[in-house]
């Protein structure tokens, strides 16, 4: 799986100019079809999509080209997840979250939770990306809690981003810079 940009004309230009790289040998990715068609939820509702594949030209690993819109093993977009991370940031409970978002209590919980136990390296790898972006950034303020400090350094690293490179939305930026594994599930958990 790799994360793209959510231009779909732009990404077949990628595909066909040889400029998107195979993740696991660093090869150039050539058109491979597409996936399955997605149901996902966006901020206004359902979307179906169905993303573009590519396969490497020397491994033959085949690879999704998901959009920086959503995360790896995710329904939500992502900025409806990041929502939810700012209310829980702000001091708001799973349950509330949940009521505004309109999604089910159990998804809420389960993504506050699986970004509680991420949220230190996410933290530090998105505090690191900042300083790569821009090396005269000042320094980051602790927050109240973890999950704050993580949101401060997304935030901050994204608006680095836009200066740096081009305007993209923070929980986009996020999508992208994690490779879609911002909730990831950890490693031998299905």
């Amino acid at each position: 799986m790799l994360i793209v940009g959510t231009d779909p004309v732009e990404v077949e230009r990628l595909l066909r100019s040889e400029e998107l790289v195979c993740p696991d040998c660093g090869s150039v990715l050539a058109r491979w079809g597409h996936a399955r068609e997605r149901s996902s939820r966006g901020e206004d509702g359902t979307v179906r999509h169905v993303p573009r594949r590519a396969r490497c030209t020397t491994c033959g690993g085949t690879h999704v080209l998901l959009a920086q819109l959503w995360l790896l093993r995710r329904a939500d977009a992502v900025s409806v997840i990041g929502a939810a991370l700012e209310a829980k940031a702000a001091g708001a409970g799973h349950r509330p979250i949940a009521a505004a978002l309109d999604r089910p209590a159990s998804t809420v919980r389960g993504w506050l939770r699986r970004f509680v136990a991420l949220a230190e390296t996410v933290r530090v790898g998105l505090t690191r990306l900042l300083y790569a972006l821009d090396p005269q950034a000042s320094a980051l303020v602790p927050r109240a809690c973890v999950v704050a400090d993580a949101l401060e350094a997304i935030g901050r690293a994204a608006a680095a981003a836009v200066v740096r490179l081009s305007a993209v939305g923070p929980w986009e930026f996020a999508a992208r810079a994690s490779a879609g594994l911002l909730l990831a599930p950890a490693p031998g958990v299905g």
